[in-house]
């Protein structure tokens, strides 16, 4: 009898990886078609008339800050240096107790200035002070708030928005010069049914800044990063092009989105009882779509980017991966009504099953395979080499799949220019599957039970290095 179990649970566990390994290999066929197609498309692009063109769309950037002394000067700096006819940088410092604002206000030469904040989101931050800076042509509002959460600080940066989009970044990012124009171009293509855009989030960490830009591009030098770095490519990169092909692209990172502002007032803002409220946004916003009847397109363009800085540490990670496997449940608990309902299109048939079955059981998933193979050992039901055999064809298998990205991405975008980068990039690859998924498949087995105990909502702390900043001179920033 348990030999019967052990069997049938083995051939059940082996279809599932292989069914989440296929939808793999089809997510890089598909992005491989889509940047071939958009490769072909950009040396035709009038980039320049729409720098120029009256009917490009203003954008109020929306950056919300918490202790983010150690690269919050750089990133404002980034966000100002963007290549965009018109646009505002809207900084909403959210009860940091570091030198945020002080180094903002030195800087920029900030000064008060009266201003009333609209009450058309309610889940807003408590506004103290707002700020400009003295010299007036710079496009910049700094906002001093109580601490409530960076929900609640997009929320405030919503409601003193004065443009028709709005772009989410966070306050650890550093954008290319023409990422604003590249995620904007959906809006202007498409005015009338593209609501939302995002863009592709990179690491940032062994880059080098100057100036507020990113210059020297580089793959992490520790081996956590530069996993973490692999895992984006593959998972956020390619898998999210896939499904924005489809319509049915269910998240759009903090990190870098542009909404248009009425959409996001309309349905309410951001929900600050979500841990993924980025994710929550974009499936409600699909949501009050689909329930109006209306057509619309939720677009992710891969060649803007966003360089962030992801953690270095295990101890970070984990509160990461828990967070973000929290946040998942939530969504898919308060928005179940959509799943396998077909009123809800591509995302209700599709994109929340498969993020249910492929995402957030996967941890559960990798637990059953690892019993399955002790007690198959335990019970004489499988061999010591059928074992061996079996966990090295799975693992060679997602290897194989994370080759296959970066081929993808080099062919595509040649972000990475050299051989040290790629051979620490295959490195990473083969090292996620040892220890790092495991320990990941563990971290985000507690967001699950966190959100199905629910436990009280716990962000946690990541501490920033910072940049590896350089003056023009070439000297290095203190």
């Amino acid at each position: 009898m348990i030999l019967n179990a052990v069997e049938v649970a083995g051939i059940a566990v082996a279809c599932y990886f292989l069914l989440i390994n296929c939808s793999y290999l089809v997510f890089l066929s598909v992005a491989a078609v889509e940047f071939t197609r958009e490769g072909r498309r950009k040396p035709f692009l009038a980039v320049d008339e729409l720098y120029s063109g009256p009917l490009t769309t203003a954008v109020s950037v929306l950056m919300p800050a918490h202790n983010e002394e150690a690269g919050i000067v750089e990133a404002v700096r980034a966000m100002l240096a963007l290549r965009y006819p018109v646009f505002e940088v809207v900084v909403i410092d959210d009860g940091s107790t570091d030198e945020t604002f002080a180094q903002l206000e030195a800087e920029f030469q900030l000064v008060s200035l009266p201003a009333v904040v609209s009450a058309e989101l309610p889940r807003r931050g408590v506004v103290r002070s707002v700020h400009v800076p003295a010299v007036r042509a710079i496009p910049l509002v700094v906002v001093r708030q109580d601490n409530g959460g960076k929900t609640r600080a997009l929320n405030t940066g919503l409601c003193l928005a004065r443009h028709p989009l709005v772009c989410m970044v966070d306050a650890d990012s550093i954008l290319d010069p023409d990422a604003l124009m590249s995620v904007a171009r959906p809006f202007l293509d498409d005015p009338f049914r593209v609501v939302a855009a995002g863009g592709a989030v990179r690491v940032a960490n062994g880059c080098r800044v100057v100036a507020g830009r990113l210059v020297d591009v580089r793959m992490p030098r520790t081996l956590l990063p530069a996993i973490q770095a692999v895992e984006y490519l593959r998972v956020f990169l390619l898998g999210r092009t896939a499904w924005s092909r489809f319509n049915g692209l269910l998240v759009i990172s903090g990190a870098f989105g542009l909404f248009r502002r009425d959409v996001v007032v309309a349905v309410g803002g951001l929900d600050p009882d979500c841990m993924s409220e980025d994710a929550e946004l974009v499936v409600r916003i699909h949501r009050r779509m689909r329930d109006e009847g209306r057509d619309y397109r939720i677009v992710f363009v891969a060649e803007p980017v966003s360089w962030t800085e992801v953690p270095d540490t295990a101890l970070v990670l984990g509160r990461q991966r828990k967070r973000w496997n929290r946040g998942l449940a939530e969504i898919l608990l308060k928005h179940r009504r959509m799943i396998g309902n077909p009123r809800y299109g591509v995302v209700g048939l599709f994109t929340l099953p498969y993020h249910m079955l492929f995402e957030l059981i996967t941890p559960l998933a990798e637990f059953v395979a690892a019993l399955v193979l002790v007690l198959g050992l335990a019970t004489g039901a499988i061999t010591l080499s059928f074992a061996v055999t079996l966990s090295a064809t799975a693992y060679g298998f997602a290897f194989l799949i994370s080759v296959f990205a970066l081929t993808v991405e080099e062919y595509s975008f040649r972000r990475y220019h050299r051989w040290a980068d790629l051979g620490m990039a295959l490195v990473a690859a083969l090292a996620e599957n040892i220890g790092y998924r495991q320990r990941t498949a563990r971290w985000r087995m507690w967001g699950v039970w966190a959100a199905l105990r629910r436990s009280e909502r716990s962000w946690g702390v990541m501490p920033r290095r910072g940049f590896d900043v350089r003056t023009p001179q070439g000297g290095k920033r203190p």
